[in-house]
């Protein structure tokens, strides 16, 4: 068995979320100091607060749920990239050439693309590294199933159109958004990233691992 490399950026409050979006808070609602015998918390988050899995209901509005997508293309072998060099949004060129830097002909199902250096875990960056639409197309046409990033979304934050989102839904690919890959070097793993089973929801949070292979 591989070591485990967690990829999930802490929760709590302060978080960064997107602008306008619900800020991520904790409450005791019963706590021991106060003659509870247990300590209970209620949180109060964003669907798509830290590492979280886009539903297509979050860019269909026909789409399935969160509770409804098939789990295997959450687990499974991937690799992951770096494209730091990107600037706006990463290119179909700059992708196919991490790609064969990573894969050579032989491409997983699960690809995660690094954009930063350093993930910014205490405030929000609007100026995120996002995906185009030609290189969701190039990563279909290998087979990808499931793209992740450890930026806050595979559109910009600006975007009207969602050309990477609808690309994505086209293909009908998977999106997990918010990851933390700052520590993971470029190379193939397992990947492990279950979303939360919440009927009816256009996201869920997850708790992502990498394995390491050999």
């Amino acid at each position: 068995m591989g070591r485990l490399i967690d990829i999930t950026p802490p929760v709590r409050p302060g978080t960064p979320v997107w602008p306008g979006d619900t800020p991520v808070s904790f409450t005791r609602t019963w706590a021991m100091e106060d003659g509870s015998p247990v300590n209970v918390a209620k949180i109060q988050i964003s669907t798509h607060t830290g590492a979280h899995a886009d539903a297509p209901l979050h860019y269909d509005a026909q789409g399935a749920d969160i509770a409804s997508v098939d789990i295997e293309d959450y687990v499974g072998p991937c690799a992951v990239v770096h494209v730091m060099d990107a600037s706006g949004a990463v290119t179909a060129p700059q992708m196919a050439a991490a790609l064969d830097r990573v894969c050579g002909a032989d491409t997983p199902p699960r690809v995660l693309y690094r954009t930063c250096e350093r993930a910014p875990l205490d405030a929000w960056d609007p100026g995120f590294t996002a995906l185009s639409a030609e290189a969701v197309d190039l990563l279909a046409g290998r087979g990808v199933r499931l793209v992740g990033t450890d930026a806050a979304s595979v559109d910009p934050e600006t975007s009207k159109t969602m050309d990477a989102h609808l690309r994505v839904a086209a293909h009908g690919m998977r999106i997990i958004e918010g990851l933390w890959l700052d520590h993971v070097a470029e190379g193939r793993y397992e990947f492990i990233a279950l979303p939360i089973k919440l009927e009816g929801l256009d996201a869920a949070p997850v708790r992502a691992v990498l394995r390491t292979i050999g």
